[in-house]
């Protein structure tokens, strides 16, 4: 009870916090539009400020989330889009929130500390199920999707030279398996477990993508785990200066890990991703961009048509590689949440078909 209790504080505590910055955001808004000349919007309720949980720097969820959230905003005084300026949603003000991850996000979206966020499908899947990690959480009805994103591919990320080559070489090392709360450090220990791993059975640490970046750098470890969309920027600048090899994760543990966790897929890293780096054979999840289904119909919509106006498009090819993978044709694959009522009615307008989900399970949030 105690625990619940403190829980119930921390959430209570958090979306205080975030109106306090919300609003701290939009008198500073107007007080710019005033000493700028710009029309004013008749009441800070005419901005509404939009987070975006996506992860730590040094991977794929922020620069991406980054571009998605310039796309979407519309701040007071834009130009109009038929003019050049901004064809995102009127009023609205998007921010990219580095976070440690998917299920940071998700936890996030449900006590009312972010609006949407970037999440991998399994973890999505067990948030929304109340299975695995949320178990004891319950389920998590309150989520919605607005898009599928990316596949995003698991690196195996070791120290040139130092004799890993394998999964099972693990042992004994040094690893990264992310931090508590990333949806990369529930997938590691999946995979560790496929090959007969465990935690004992590695030096484990916990840090961010960025971090482990550094350390292997500075020779203070001997690999990391990292779930990204290709290329990861963190691995991209150790491959820079020809420090790492990358790992596969296939035979027949991946072949296992895919058949007990279907959100699993055959995946490869083709040379030439990463400078000086083979091909490697991986497995991936998709990344799916979530948000809370208390957020008003007319506002997903405008985001949703937003994410998908040509302009967007142009940001998404030339803002970051991964952007070229997202995709109105691949919006909709593989969905584990239904659609919030606003991105479902944009879909059905543009003539898509709507995957069939199940309703949401008995549950809280």
């Amino acid at each position: 009870m105690h625990r619940r209790g403190s829980d119930r504080q921390s959430a209570q505590a958090g979306r205080v916090f975030g109106r306090a910055v919300i609003a701290a955001l939009a008198r500073f808004v107007i007080a710019v539009c005033v000493v700028l000349g710009i029309s004013v919007p008749a009441s800070a309720e005419d901005i509404f400020f939009f987070r975006i949980g996506t992860g730590s720097t040094g991977g794929t969820y922020f620069p991406v989330g980054g571009i998605i959230a310039s796309a979407i905003s519309k701040p007071p005084g834009s130009r109009e889009c038929e003019a050049g300026g901004s064809c995102g949603v009127p009023g609205l003000i998007a921010v990219a929130q580095s976070t440690e991850g998917s299920v940071a996000n998700i936890l996030g979206i449900a006590d009312g500390t972010l609006e949407s966020g970037f999440s991998q499908a399994d973890i999505t899947y067990w948030a929304y199920k109340g299975e695995g990690i949320f178990k004891d959480r319950g389920p998590i009805t309150g989520l919605r999707t607005i898009a599928n994103l990316f596949p995003e591919s698991v690196h195996i990320v070791v120290r040139r030279n130092a004799g890993i080559h394998s999964v099972a070489d693990l042992r004994g090392k040094r690893v990264s398996i992310d931090r508590e709360g990333s949806g990369t450090r529930v997938d590691a220990l999946l995979i560790l477990k496929a090959y007969g791993l465990t935690l004992k059975d590695i030096e484990a640490v916990s840090v961010a993508s960025g971090d482990a970046a550094d350390m292997l750098r500075e020779g203070t470890l001997d690999a990391f785990i990292m779930v990204v969309g290709t290329p990861g920027k963190a691995v991209a600048d150790l491959a820079e200066d020809s420090l790492i090899d990358l790992v596969p994760v296939t035979g027949p543990p991946a072949e296992r890990l895919m058949q007990t966790y279907p959100f699993f897929s055959r995946d490869r890293i083709r040379a030439g991703t990463y400078f000086n780096v083979a091909e490697t054979e991986t497995v991936s999840v998709g990344a799916q961009w979530l948000v809370s289904a208390r957020m008003p119909e007319s506002l997903i919509y405008g985001i949703t048509r937003a994410l998908w106006h040509p302009n967007t498009r142009r940001l998404l090819d030339s803002g970051h590689p991964k952007g070229k993978q997202i995709t109105l044709a691949s919006a909709l694959d593989g969905l584990v949440v239904p659609l919030h009522p606003g991105a479902r009615r944009y879909y059905l307008e543009a003539g898509l078909d709507i995957p069939d989900l199940p309703d949401p399970p008995g549950g809280s949030n």
